[in-house]
């Protein structure tokens, strides 16, 4: 008899290939919510368990919940199209099958597309069938009516009467170079605006941007690791080169074209589009963002007027959900004083000081639905109407809702976990059940205030910490002007810190100036300068975290960092050696003038007429400092942040006669998903720091 066992791996031991193979926890989450008009269904996205990568589409009713689609269901595989592979991209989509849907306002009809093939799903009946489209289609959007289908083919837009069967292409050109329908790369990476056309409330007419790539630069994306494969040819618009040349216009179905009149030259980028009961209402930004304009738009003529002007000395700050209007055609902005971003509904503001403004999730009738804080490390659910403000939420933590009428589907991310509830008046609440992982180490974290910002920041020690246990120090900061990592909420961030601590590290976790969530004049810091704050602040949060903990060993201090947090790794080492003593960067902006115009343009203006800017944000100049262990990591298909910023700085620093490392990751984007990459590249970075750092 056989007797010999394979020894159960211990926590620390199991958790990169737990993280790997679910998708950093993100597998088996509901997402995608729509509610019907009298809330007794909900419809949403999910994999079936928590390492399944395919997405299928669910039903929640009186009886609970129900798969109505799984990607077996629809027969066999086939390519993702390449404009729905760029549009995953830049939603950092990870899974794969059904990943979006498009509902009618009545949630009777939905359709979809799966690798190109377009599906109709009746939900009364609940039969699916496969429509007949004119080629691969990418981002189908269903009429409020549910009659007819909007969809992209081809960089052409087209409309599919799903009763006939008959397609008509409304809008499209010869040339390659020019699109309808879509975002371009500025807009859906840095605007949040994710689409390129929008159905008016009658289902009879469409809203459609064109995007004009001529006079966008090319790059060539290759793949080393398969010479036999083409480059893949990208347009990209790095900091100071041509942007897309974007136009919004109204497509009759009968084939009538009117052009959305505004000034393209002053302000050439399209930040927001919709079309509500009132007409299309749409907001455009300068190229220096300093000035952005709300305008509404007579579908007939095309002519525009200016609602509501927003100016900044630095940018003015886009904000999710913005502009809307409510039914009497109140207008809703948000509003920048030097501490505060508040909400502003009809000229008037509706928030008080000090609650910061994040989104606007929904505008019924007159009602304001919105998340906001007080405290940076969490975020809430609010509501304004004419009778008052309110919040709707109260555990610590993040929080965010979809609403339709009177119910509302509330997602909390508290410290004790995930949960998912349909609220409706006077009734209990109604499930919905996460099926993602649970880590298989339980984060152990004290939250401070680090220095006189009061630096939120998040202490993570080893579970068989003792004081008196001497511990070498890993700094795991974002600290970018993109999100906020220190929040009262289960995080992967928090359980891969704890994995490092239980290696024997103690992890620090500071948020500093230039992140979100502490109003305008917080993120405005880094204006012109977008490393020197932000570093001072990790040291100020080292320092504060060894003085609370004096084991600590301060004289072994690594940073590790992905993106932003690379750049800033990557800065440690190079300004700072005398408290950091190792770095691991990864796909870190390291050429400035190589990011894209609207991100990078944000915070350092135009490099023509500000390149002393983006030499001090941009790590390249101080490669002849490096004196301390560095490990760099990109992913060599990444269209993002492109392999090149790190192969730049390796240049310099092989010229300055620097010793580093370098490990390119094969077929990688900006967020590695392979399970073996991924599992792989956490242990490789923790035996560099634990070497680097003689842990």
């Amino acid at each position: 008899m056989d007797t010999h066992h394979t020894p159960a791996l211990s926590p620390a031991e199991a958790y990169p290939a737990q993280s790997a193979r679910t998708q950093r926890f993100s597998l088996g989450l509901p997402r995608a919510f729509t509610v019907a008009p009298d809330g007794e269904r909900v419809l949403f996205l999910r994999t079936r368990g928590p390492e399944d990568r395919a997405s299928c589409l669910w039903l929640l009713d009186g009886t609970g919940e129900r798969l109505l689609v799984a990607p077996e269901h629809l027969g066999d595989d086939g390519p993702v199209p390449e404009a729905e592979r760029i549009r995953r991209e830049r939603a950092r989509e990870r899974s794969g099958g059904v990943v979006a849907y498009s509902a009618d306002t009545a949630l009777q009809t939905v359709v979809f597309a799966v690798n190109g093939r377009l599906w109709h799903l009746d939900l009364a009946t609940e039969a699916l069938r496969r429509l007949d489209p004119a080629g691969p289609v990418v981002d189908p959007r269903l009429d409020p009516t549910g009659r007819r289908v909007a969809y992209v083919t081809d960089g052409s837009l087209h409309v599919l009467e799903i009763a006939l069967g008959n397609d008509q292409r409304v809008a499209g050109d010869d040339d390659p170079l020019v699109g309808w329908g879509l975002a371009e790369h500025v807009a859906a990476e840095s605007m949040n605006r994710t689409r390129g056309h929008w159905w008016s409330p009658g289902g009879d007419r469409l809203l459609a941007a064109r995007v004009d790539l001529t006079p966008v630069q090319r790059w060539w994306i290759a793949d080393p690791a398969n010479p036999r494969t083409r480059p893949r040819e990208i347009r990209y618009p790095a900091a100071g080169t041509a942007n897309a040349l974007v136009s919004l216009h109204v497509l009759d179905l009968s084939g009538t074209t009117i052009d959305i009149d505004w000034d393209r030259e002053t302000f050439e980028y399209l930040v927001s589009a919709a079309w509500d009961r009132h007409g299309p209402l749409i907001s455009v930004q300068s190229r220096d963002q300093r000035t952005l304009h709300v305008l509404s738009a007579d579908p007939s003529t095309g002519l525009t007027e200016v609602l509501h002007e927003q100016r900044d000395t630095a940018w003015v700050q886009l904000l999710p959900g913005t502009p809307a209007r409510t039914a009497f055609g109140k207008l809703v902005v948000p509003d920048d004083t030097p501490h505060t971003r508040r909400l502003l509904v009809d000229g008037q503001p509706a928030t008080p000081d000090g609650l910061q403004l994040h989104a606007v999730l929904d505008v019924t009738a007159e009602s304001v639905l919105f998340e906001a804080s007080s405290e940076p490390t969490e975020r809430h659910v609010w509501s304004h109407d004419p009778a008052g403000l309110r919040r709707l939420t109260d555990t610590p933590g993040v929080h965010t809702a979809t609403r339709t009428g009177d119910t509302l589907v509330l997602t909390a991310n508290t410290e004790t976990g995930r949960s998912f509830a349909v609220r409706r008046d006077g009734r209990p609440d109604q499930e919905i059940r996460s099926l993602a992982a649970a880590p298989v180490l339980t984060p152990r974290i004290t939250w401070m205030s680090a220095g006189e910002q009061e630096l939120r920041t998040a202490l993570v020690l080893p579970s068989w910490y003792e004081p008196g246990t001497t511990l070498p120090v890993l700094m795991a900061p974002y600290a970018g002007p993109a999100m906020q990592i220190v929040v009262r909420a289960t995080t992967p961030a928090y359980a891969t810190a704890q994995w490092y601590a239980e290696a024997g590290f103690a992890v620090v976790i500071a948020d500093g100036r230039g992140t979100p969530g502490r109003g305008p004049a917080w993120e405005k810091t880094v204006r012109g300068d977008t490393l020197s704050a932000p570093l001072e602040d990790q040291v100020i949060a080292l320092h504060a975290a060894a003085e609370y903990c004096p084991d600590l060993d301060l004289t072994r201090v690594g940073i590790i960092g992905w993106s932003y947090g690379g750049t800033l790794a990557v800065a440690a080492v190079l300004r700072r050696p005398d408290v950091f003593h190792a770095a691991v960067s990864g796909a870190g902006p390291s050429d400035q003038r190589l990011y894209d115009t609207h991100w990078r343009e944000r915070f350092l203006g135009h490099p023509d007429d500000n390149p002393e800017a983006y030499d001090r944000s941009s790590p390249i100049a101080d490669a002849a400092n490096l004196s301390r262990p560095l490990l760099l990591v990109h992913g060599l298909a990444d269209d993002n942040v492109v392999a090149a910023h790190t192969l730049r700085l390796s240049a310099a620093l092989l010229a300055a006669g620097r010793p580093h490392q370098v490990l390119p990751l094969s077929g990688a984007g900006h967020a590695p998903t392979d399970e073996a990459a991924v599992e792989g590249l956490m242990r490789h970075q923790l035996h560099f720091l634990k070497t680097a750092l003689q842990a």
